[in-house]
């Protein structure tokens, strides 16, 4: 038996810890915010509108913080970073539980967003992008829907403590949870780089040369430099697409609200969630391993036609519960796409030379989507009573991301024409 069956590659190890790191922080933090909107504007008296304003506030913290971010990965110890980015993002969640006005969620939105940089968008791809070069889609995805496999026990979870403690100890209970359960696993898993273990990445010597998956680079450096890269049509496709796709995965948290403007009570809609979860844990799953299979331009196509269906169910029978909660899943499942296949789609078309800035600066897109679709929706809803015209606004963003995409690659393949894709 050979060495490398005897003994379990170092990157699994630092896949299980970003599991837990990222699993915790979007499915504990994240994506239950949502559940609190109802019951915080009922009891302070706040409009839908002006408390969803926070997350635009968030928006503008990470768009500001993620290029800086992106360069931080690189030159400080990453252990450290993590560990203040997780006291900063979840520490902040629960202070939300003493907030007595709206100005609270304000202010505390700024350390959350500071911190969620790191813990929920950066991290992960770009260790992942270090320290694997074989099954990185599956890595992705395996990650990606630990957010969702967490999220769907702690969404009904949540929903029931407000239910039963309150918002005010639920926003503590998860805030000071996630922190006392991912600082010591950062602590003992996370390393940046397989050199730091005396190691290769994984995969990397069953690797032929230039090999790329059906767009994927997997050579060490290969790839564009960060100067180029921001200049390319390609670059600007692909923001187009996160600034699309993140107003797409945005609505979840209305689904809460959306669901009880139609006379479903808080439980169902943290049942609701819960089932959006098990849609991101079963979307990441299968949109990373198709990716590995039939390339990543393909799978995200595939993604944002998929999403059309959800949004028809939505838009014609959300009277029905059951036809809700499906329709839920399947939005969850289709949304687990941005996690899984944005990192792959930078990779795919810029390479691994300078990833951590590429990424850091395109995700900026998804900055922008929180400031505008976010609070964006809870005003129309506001304005209008429904989430009809939101949901037709999705629909459109669906279509318009499969003609993003498809001009990204031709702008790839332009880049590569003008030799500036460098070995």
């Amino acid at each position: 038996m050979s060495q490398s069956t005897k003994k379990i590659h170092y990157a699994w190890w630092v896949l299980l810890g970003l599991v837990v790191m990222v699993g915790a922080a979007k499915g504990g933090i994240m994506t239950t915010g949502g559940l609190f909107l109802t019951p915080v504007t009922e009891e302070l008296g706040i409009g839908m509108g002006s408390l969803t304003l926070y997350f635009s506030i968030s928006s503008i913290v990470t768009m500001i913080s993620l290029p800086i971010a992106g360069k931080m990965i690189t030159k400080y110890n990453i252990r450290v970073l993590l560990v203040v980015a997780v006291i900063l993002e979840a520490g902040s969640f629960a202070m939300f539980g003493f907030m007595n006005s709206v100005w609270g969620w304000y202010l505390f939105a700024i350390p959350m967003a500071m911190g969620s940089v790191l813990v929920t968008q950066l991290a992960g791809p770009v260790l992942i992008n270090n320290w694997f070069k074989k099954h990185r889609g599956l890595a992705i995805g395996i990650m990606v829907g630990a957010g969702g496999l967490i999220g769907a026990f702690l969404q009904p979870v949540a929903g029931n403590l407000i239910a039963s403690e309150g918002w005010r100890n639920t926003y503590i209970i998860l805030g000071v949870g996630v922190m006392a359960v991912v600082i010591p696993v950062v602590l003992l898993t996370i390393r940046m780089a397989p050199q730091q273990k005396g190691l290769q990445p994984y995969g990397m010597d069953e690797m032929k040369p230039n090999q790329e998956n059906n767009q994927v680079s997997t050579t060490t450096n290969s790839g564009v430099n960060f100067k180029i890269a921001k200049k390319s049509s390609a670059f600007y496709f692909l923001v187009i697409f996160f600034l699309f796709d993140t107003s797409i995965g945005a609505f979840n948290q209305h689904v809460a609200p959306f669901a009880m403007s139609l006379g479903y009570d808080i439980k169902f809609a943290g049942n609701a969630m819960g089932t959006w979860s098990v849609g991101v844990v079963i979307g990441a799953l299968f949109f990373g391993f198709l990716s590995d299979k039939i390339g990543v331009k393909n799978t995200t196509i595939a993604a944002m036609l998929i999403g059309l269906v959800p949004v028809g169910i939505l838009l014609t029978t959300p009277e029905n519960p059951l036809m809700f909660t499906i329709a839920t899943g399947l939005y969850g499942f289709v949304v687990s796409s941005l996690g899984t296949l944005g990192p792959l789609l930078t990779t795919a078309l810029f390479g691994n030379k300078e990833f951590s800035q590429i990424y850091g600066l395109a995700i900026t897109g998804l900055a922008i989507a929180g400031i505008v679709a976010l609070p964006g929706y809870g005003f129309i809803f506001e304005v209008t009573g429904s989430y009809t015209y939101v949901l037709y606004g999705i629909f459109v963003m669906f279509i318009l991301n499969v003609g993003a995409i498809t001009l990204a690659f031709k702008g790839k393949k332009k880049l590569e024409q003008a030799g500036l894709w460098n070995e």
